[in-house]
């Protein structure tokens, strides 16, 4: 089942078939919104506004936790996030999809993790992203008529301000390609999750380190991002069939094995009421 959860300016999908309306029951909150079920390209796909319709929810309110784990429990086995984002580079202008591969993570406000005090894990996010469904966007790019970029490091901020002109300088001395705010910790909860998660990051502006194109206007990302939801919708729609066809059983990854030998532990020491919220999260290996 393929999730898409879809980042400012994605609030639809259009051509979902036999849609409709799921309220899920997460133990960790509310996820942002209903989410929409239904079918696309053979597969059964599930879709979450991200911010909430209306944009309701600025990055810091979203309850990543929910969202994920409202996901998992609907059956979802990879999740397509679609973001809008700054660039860093000169060669990633407005309208580029980059399909990042890699993360910096400088939120600080967010709930990062399903685990905590009663049971403790550790999963690896050295390759915080599933390859096989970053190939799967390469090839769907074509279908959509989408400008794509093949790699690169995703700066995840806290905002909702964007960057300072010094921040902005200091993370491209960093090597970071693009930067957003909603990716982290989604990233990582995916992969606590156990489940298959590719980010594609949605260039709308060139913060603010441009000398030619200054500080970063909200009227101005708004007119690009509306132009990348079009190509957004199309990439979804290149990508359903595609996922249907080439679903391996197992990701060659490890991505849907994450929590094999993450937790540390020991089944008599693990709080009860911790282990109950995971049933849907870690519940493969806990029950």
């Amino acid at each position: 089942m393929l999730g898409v959860i879809g980042g400012s300016g994605l609030y639809d999908i259009e051509g979902i078939e036999d849609r409709r309306a799921v309220q899920v029951q997460s133990p960790f909150g509310a996820p942002s919104d209903a989410i929409t079920v239904g079918r696309l390209g053979g597969i059964d796909i599930a879709f979450l506004p991200r911010h909430g319709a209306g944009h309701r929810l600025s990055p810091t309110d979203i309850n990543y936790r929910a969202n994920i784990d409202a996901l998992k429990r609907l059956g979802v086995t990879d999740i397509l996030s679609m973001s809008a984002c700054g660039s860093f580079r000169e060669g990633l202008p407005p309208g580029t999809f980059v399909i990042v591969d890699q993360f910096i993570d400088r939120t600080f406000a967010r709930e990062k993790s399903f685990f905590g005090k009663g049971l403790v894990a550790h999963v690896s996010v050295a390759d915080p992203v599933c390859t096989r469904l970053g190939d799967l966007v390469e090839e769907a790019g074509d279908f959509a008529e989408v400008t794509l970029h093949r790699g690169g490091t995703y700066l995840a901020m806290e905002g909702p301000q964007f960057s300072t002109r010094a921040e902005s300088h200091l993370y491209r001395s960093w090597g970071c390609d693009v930067i957003g705010m909603t990716n982290m910790p989604e990233a990582k909860l995916a992969r606590e999750a156990e489940i298959c998660y590719a980010s594609v990051a949605m260039v709308t502006d060139f913060d603010c380190w441009h000398e030619q194109h200054g500080a970063v206007e909200v009227a101005a990302i708004v007119e690009v991002m509306h132009r990348n939801a079009q190509a957004a919708r199309s990439l979804v729609k290149g990508i359903a069939p595609l996922l249907a066809a080439n679903r391996p059983h197992v990701c060659p990854h490890g991505c849907d094995r994450a929590l094999e030998h993450a937790l540390i532990t020991p089944p008599e020491a693990r709080d009860p009421v911790l282990v109950a919220r995971l049933d849907a999260v870690a519940g493969r290996l806990l029950g």
